[in-house]
């Protein structure tokens, strides 16, 4: 069963919901006698500042994009020299074979620019196979093992780098997800400082209840502001 997508519960960038913690936290400190009242003491406090300093020291998602292109630009590459090779072998095959004889389609490179990533693997195993297999009629174009020897090559390294890219690109998903789940949990812990903040101060001073006061986009503060302005 393929799992369920996870979303944030809060709509503005990482970094300013770590900045938001930071500061919650720096206003529960300051108030950790009366928290303690909610059962929220000092242990929990530090471990809630703890969650919050490996969640910003961990790669964020231009950093594992950033990983991603760079593999991505090195399988780009492979694929160009299984490609380079693939055609220095066809050029052989041309001047013994004409491109409309089933001899010369066996290998199969017609749109070999057009191909994926799997089609051009598999078609560069394919023209070494259909060489092999006509090596009587080929030899005296000069096709020697040399060149087969050196698409099996460049073909394991474009393998290897297909690989390579697929798992940084699943590395980076997971990484995305994990990072939203911790966000979440930071969100939440956010939200139950602030209202526990918020009812200490509630009927006995404005300005630090204001201060647990959080909103979910500048937008509504802006909104909030204009209000008061009226």
């Amino acid at each position: 069963m393929k799992k369920q997508k996870v979303n944030r519960k809060y709509n503005f960038p990482d970094a300013d919901l770590y900045q938001m913690c930071m500061d919650a936290i720096r206003l529960a400190k300051r108030d950790l006698d009366k928290f303690k009242a909610y059962s929220y003491d000092g242990r929990r406090l530090k471990g809630y500042h703890d969650r919050c300093g490996r969640f910003i020291e961990g790669p964020d998602d231009d950093e594992l994009l950033g990983d991603q292109m760079i593999v991505t630009d090195k399988k780009y590459e492979a694929s160009e020299k299984v490609r380079h090779a693939i055609r220095s072998v066809m050029t052989r095959v041309r001047m013994k074979f004409s491109n409309r004889t089933g001899r010369y389609r066996k290998f199969g490179t017609a749109k070999i620019g057009d191909m994926t990533d799997a089609q051009l693997l598999f078609c560069g195993r394919r023209v070494i196979r259909v060489a092999r297999a006509q090596w009587p009629f080929l030899e005296e174009t000069g096709l020697s093992e040399t060149h087969l020897e050196k698409l099996a090559n460049a073909c394991k390294r474009f393998e290897l780098a297909m690989n390579i890219q697929q798992d940084k690109v699943a590395d980076r998903d997971i990484a995305v997800e994990s990072r939203i789940d911790i966000g979440n949990v930071l969100y939440d812990e956010l939200i139950k400082v602030c209202d526990i903040g918020k009812d200490i101060w509630a009927e006995s001073d404005r300005a630090k209840y204001d201060a647990y006061c959080i909103y979910d986009s500048n937008n509504e503060q802006k909104i909030i502001a204009k209000t008061k302005g009226a």
